[in-house]
């Protein structure tokens, strides 16, 4: 297969913005940074900039649809295309590359800033001591090898739709968590039935809280139990249907006995936070979680868990995460090293709540473990479907996969 050697520059435009980022506001135009472009997506920006001040900004450029991204630190070489024709506004160290059509397909140049061979050359004119970046100046100056516009367009196919399958699995499992929170708040917080449930504390539902365990990175002594543990910083990933990327230790098999996750337990973290996010973040463990792993679970030091009592689990969870999201946790923090920790057992024994009667609370929980199931089911199939990706990719864009005969 032939390739023709480029610099981005010759089969790119760029869109570059420099200067100080305006202030960021409460509401208008949605501000894509470079922590939210992540794993080839553009995650959903929680930032804004005043309408009034969109213009002045992006004066160097408006994106189009289809155009690629780029983040030139922090992180270095995240990429994502720009999949709206909305109103975007997009932060320093964010880049926008535009292909030459006659060049340069917009998906293969997704995939190609993904490829070894390419981020390699980008690393290579990185520079930086404590932060690792690239300059526009310097990243025009990458070559990229390209084969034909035809063979561009049959590589970035077959990688591209394995993507949508992923991106439609994420938007279902989403669809899904919308749901179980609008019936929820329908069954228990908005009904009419609502005066008339007893109210109570979450003590009334909970059997037991217990810590976790980080043990050692190695077997050590009589930490010889392997298991996987689970971190604040994995509850959004699980939260969503993904595995995460859990580290595994080894901890006293004691241990293991008194502190392992089962099904219906829920994962709390109790240290770290931010000024805008409080501590209280959970996860629900199911068994269709726990299937995904080849190892038992704890959780870390900086997280404890919940056993709620049989059947409470779900209305645990959904009624936690009901009060999180209306920032009720801030209350029940302390701690003056910068380091917030949840006062947990102070809000499991005081925050009010009202228990809905169980049978109410059952049929709750029968229908989330069918959700539970569906969504990690989407979740295992996307974890298989981006190692078929990241597999293919090398092979494709190199050209040891020949796809010049596909017919696309």
């Amino acid at each position: 297969m032939k390739y023709n050697s480029y610099m981005l520059q010759e089969v790119c435009d760029f869109i570059d913005y420099r200067g100080k980022t305006p202030i960021k506001t409460k509401s208008g135009v949605p501000l894509v940074t470079a922590k939210i472009i992540k794993n080839g997506r553009i995650m959903k920006p929680q930032e804004f900039i005043a309408e009034n001040k969109y213009d002045e900004w992006m004066r160097r450029g408006i994106p189009q649809k289809g155009d690629i991204v780029f983040t030139t630190e922090a992180p270095l070489g995240e990429v994502a295309e720009i999949k709206t024709d909305g109103k975007l506004a997009f932060a320093q160290r964010v880049i926008i590359l535009e292909p030459r059509k006659e060049y340069l397909n917009n998906h293969y140049l997704l995939y190609a800033l993904q490829d070894k061979g390419l981020k390699e050359r980008i690393a290579a004119r990185a520079s930086g001591t404590t932060v690792t970046g690239i300059k526009a100046a310097e990243l025009k100056k990458i070559f990229i090898d390209l084969p034909s516009i035809d063979i561009q367009k049959k590589v970035a196919d077959i990688l591209y739709s394995l993507d949508e399958k992923i991106a439609l699995n994420i938007a279902i499992n989403d669809n899904l968590e919308q749901q179980v929170r609008a019936l929820f708040y329908a069954m228990f917080i908005s009904s009419e039935d609502y005066l008339n449930w007893e109210s109570g504390t979450f003590s009334d539902l909970i059997e037991s809280t217990f810590g976790g365990d980080w043990g050692k990175e190695s077997p050590t002594g009589n930490n010889t139990e392997m298991v996987y543990c689970i971190r604040g910083a994995d509850i959004p990933d699980v939260k969503v249907g993904n595995k995460g990327k859990m580290p595994t230790r080894y901890i006293l098999p004691k241990n293991f006995a008194s502190k392992h996750l089962c099904p219906g337990d829920i994962v709390v973290e109790i240290s770290g936070g931010s000024p805008t996010q409080s501590t209280g973040r959970v996860a629900a463990i199911s068994q269709s979680f726990l299937d995904r792993y080849d190892k038992g679970m704890v959780c870390t030091n900086f997280c404890r868990a919940i056993k709620p009592k049989s059947g409470y689990g779900m209305f645990v969870y959904y009624y936690w995460q009901y009060l999180y999201d209306r920032n009720v946790f801030f209350s029940y923090e302390n701690g003056t090293t910068g380091i917030k920790n949840l006062d947990l057992s102070g809000f499991i024994a005081t925050e009010e709540i009202v228990i809905p009667p169980a049978d109410l609370i059952q049929q709750f929980d029968d229908y989330c473990q069918c959700v539970f199931d569906q969504t990690f089911a989407n979740g295992l199939e996307n974890e298989q479907l981006s190692t078929l990706r990241d597999t293919l990719l090398p092979k494709l864009m190199s050209g040891e996969l020949d796809v010049s005969s596909l017919d696309l």
